[in-house]
């Protein structure tokens, strides 16, 4: 029994130092791919390129994801809504439900699930077929031309992607509420107007899409910088990308809507 019970206090040891080990390695690799960061933006078409990569490739589940939690939120907030007789408030519901929490979470996660896991298969392949250490040898820095460029266009390409998420959300509620059950489109559009506020709800919506952005992007080049040169080794790479980045969201939101929302 007490020879179980070392082992298990052995293991959570190696554990806790195995994960402290992560995070300082995975800061200095944080701290060198913001020092290495000026040289990409002297070369800004890689940069452009990897905002095609992360960014307009993933548009397709965007817009119609964003479409379709937008009517959702209008079917069901003009449910809520109509039993408290302020069914023309729904504009309202539908805005800032989108630009406040679900348009840069959600878009977050399916940017994680996307790009994310695309950036670590793809930085986890290079690595295990020997393409990083051939850059070395011939003395091109891997993190200046390879990690530093999708860095910076995953970072660029997050809130835009959340903005329009947003958008396509409140068109979606505009669909179902305005088109399919009736309600008045000038107080719709017009109580929307009134209500949300540039400041508190549109700029500390960009403000979460672009730290969404950094985590994301900065866990997905993390592990795939990171993994066993093996196809197992990129397979779990990816999964724990995924896996953490979505935690990070959910984990950094209720931080920052804490600051943002509550005067903490």
């Amino acid at each position: 029994m007490i020879n179980g019970l070392l082992n298990g206090v052995r293991r959570l040891g190696h554990r806790v130092v195995d994960m402290l080990w992560r995070m300082g390695v995975s800061t200095r690799f944080f701290l060198l791919l913001l020092l290495h960061s000026g040289q990409c933006f002297r070369r800004f078409h890689l940069i452009i390129r990897e905002v095609f990569s992360t960014g307009v490739l993933s548009l397709i589940i965007i817009l119609v994801s964003g479409l379709f939690v937008g009517m959702v939120l209008g079917l069901q907030g003009y449910e809520t809504l109509q039993t408290y007789g302020s069914e023309e408030a729904l504009g309202i519901l539908v805005a800032l439900s989108l630009v406040r929490e679900l348009g840069p979470v959600v878009a977050a996660l399916l940017f994680a699930s996307r790009a994310g896991s695309a950036i670590t298969a793809e930085i986890g392949l290079m690595k295990a077929t020997e393409q990083l250490a051939a850059m070395e040898m011939m003395a091109v820095n891997p993190i200046a031309r390879v990690v530093a460029p999708r860095f910076w266009g995953g970072v660029i390409s997050m809130p835009l992607l959340a903005a329009l998420f947003s958008a396509m959300g409140i068109l979606g509620g505009w669909l179902v509420g305005v088109v399919l059950i009736g309600v008045d489109e000038g107080s719709f559009w017009s109580q929307m107007r009134a209500a949300v506020d540039f400041k508190e709800d549109i700029l500390n919506g960009v403000i979460k899409s672009f730290v969404f952005g950094v985590a994301v992007t900065t866990i997905a080049l993390f592990e795939g910088y990171d993994a066993p040169p093996t196809a197992e080794g990129v397979s779990r790479a990816t999964t724990r990308t995924v896996v953490t980045s979505s935690l990070a969201i959910l984990g950094l939101d209720f931080i920052l809507t804490a600051f943002m929302f509550s005067g903490v």
